[in-house]
């Protein structure tokens, strides 16, 4: 089951990265460059990484300097994350080549990758909630919402990897086909962005 693939290799990233939990620490990936493994941790660590960029942007004493640097890094980061969806998708597509789609295939409303996307983010929350609920410097209260928004999100984890299990199984047997869209984001393409081209 690709989730169960999914799902191991963003826990495993996660866990990474708390190590030394540094924002600067370059990821090691462990699996070999071509592979959907490889793809997924590099997922996931540029998710993770930027998890802990989004928190340090909303301290409310930042200065506006540092304030701004975070938030290009921050959109660096987001091409960068949206790159490797399309990587995926090309590693999908890829392998269903050889799949003769049926006359009555449907298409799915977004591609196998973009779901893959909202599991490595789904795989952060519930890193994070789970966290919550174990602080000793807050409330009971706190602590008992917590665990409640804990148990939404792992059930939410449960129907998405069904959800992308069933969605590669229809594409295997021909019931569903891929059509990948690039995102043509616009706002960081100098040819494309009024406020950069009208700068040169």
């Amino acid at each position: 089951m690709i989730s169960q693939l999914c799902n191991k290799i963003f826990q495993e990233v996660i866990n990474d990265y708390h190590v030394q939990n540094d924002i600067e620490n370059l990821a090691t990936n462990p699996y070999g460059i071509g592979t959907l493994e490889h793809l997924l941790y590099l997922k996931c660590w540029i998710d993770t990484v930027q998890w802990h960029m989004e928190d340090l942007v909303r301290n409310p004493s930042i200065d506006s300097v540092t304030g701004l640097q975070w938030k290009r890094r921050i959109d660096a980061s987001n091409q960068e994350r949206t790159d490797v969806v399309e990587y995926i998708d090309s590693y999908f597509l890829e392998e269903f080549k050889g799949r003769q789609p049926k006359a009555e295939a449907k298409i799915n409303s977004e591609s196998p990758a973009w779901v893959v996307d909202r599991l490595s983010i789904l795989a952060l929350k519930i890193y994070h909630m789970n966290e919550e609920t174990l602080r000793s410097d807050a409330s009971e209260e706190h602590r008992i919402s917590c665990v409640d928004k804990l148990a939404i999100l792992l059930n939410q984890r449960n129907d998405l990897s069904l959800s992308l299990d069933e969605l590669i199984n229809d594409i295997e047997n021909g019931d569903k086909y891929m059509k990948v869209y690039k995102q043509m984001k616009m706002y960081n393409d100098p040819n494309l962005n009024p406020i950069l081209y009208n700068s040169k």
